[in-house]
């Protein structure tokens, strides 16, 4: 087991980091790869060491992205409530505008909210189309409170989900380079299968939930010898165990992971 110092490395501004670019996904889940029930209840699948920590990774973070079902089901308010630090931006992924307006992220005014679609979108009554620059002139998502809604350049999304590079460009335009990428399962694996993680967190907790949502969900891999085996470190969480795989050859060299 590590000292935690080194889980929080990747994120800290030193030896002159303050311009490098990092994304790092996090999944809590139970010992048979479940991050909710059938249902959807996941509060909590982990303990509260567990939940500290995502306290600390927000604090850390320039922007913490959700995809819609987390922020449907559960209405995270994604601030850091439990520890010390400015809240992050919050990002949500919700290319067909189905996410309701009253969930806390868009009501709260705790933290700035950027809602991104794609121009395909159905959107709700009263939304106004916006630059698809992701510039400093997106529009605020009309019935979204202080949300301000962001379009996927055309040409840049597939049928299926976001092109998540374009979204990733925008955030950096931004000034935000620290990404912090919460949650849900479908969100983490879609980040992972499009090459833009720099690690993965995954802290498994002594539950199991039988029939439920799952964590990682990739394409199917027919030989083992082509799954993913990423160098990794392990970090006790009360009755947790987080691990944090290194998904980048330059990042396991950095820390000195085998």
């Amino acid at each position: 087991m590590q000292d935690l110092w080194s889980l929080y490395l990747p994120f800290l501004p030193i030896d002159g980091s303050a311009d490098r670019s990092c994304i790092i996904g996090h999944l809590g889940q139970s010992l048979d790869g479940c991050i909710a029930t059938h249902v959807g209840d996941a509060c909590f699948v982990t303990g509260p060491e567990n939940i500290t920590h995502l306290h600390r990774m927000r604090a850390l973070a320039d922007a913490v992205i959700v995809g819609a079902g987390t922020v449907a089901v559960d209405d995270p308010k994604l601030t850091t409530r439990l520890v010390p630090g400015p809240s992050p931006v919050r990002v949500v992924l919700d290319p067909d505008a189905r996410v309701p307006s009253d969930r806390q992220v868009f009501t709260d005014g705790r933290a700035p909210t950027l809602l991104f679609r794609r121009p395909t979108s159905v959107r709700p009554t009263g939304v106004r189309p916006t630059s698809d620059r992701g510039g400093e002139d997106g529009d605020a998502a009309v019935g979204y409170g202080d949300a301000e809604l962001i379009e996927v350049p055309e040409g840049s999304a597939s049928a299926a989900e976001f092109d998540l590079a374009a979204v990733v460009d925008v955030l950096r335009a931004r000034g935000l380079r620290r990404l912090f990428v919460e949650g849900g399962g479908v969100t983490v694996s879609r980040f992972l299968q499009q090459g833009l993680l720099d690690r993965l967190q995954i802290t498994v907790a002594p539950l199991i939930i039988g029939s439920g949502r799952r964590g990682v969900t990739l394409p199917a891999t027919e030989r083992l010898a082509d799954a993913l085996r990423p160098a990794h470190r392990l970090y006790r969480m009360g009755e947790d165990v987080l691990f944090d795989c290194a998904l980048q050859t330059d990042t396991a060299n950095r820390d000195g992971l085998p």
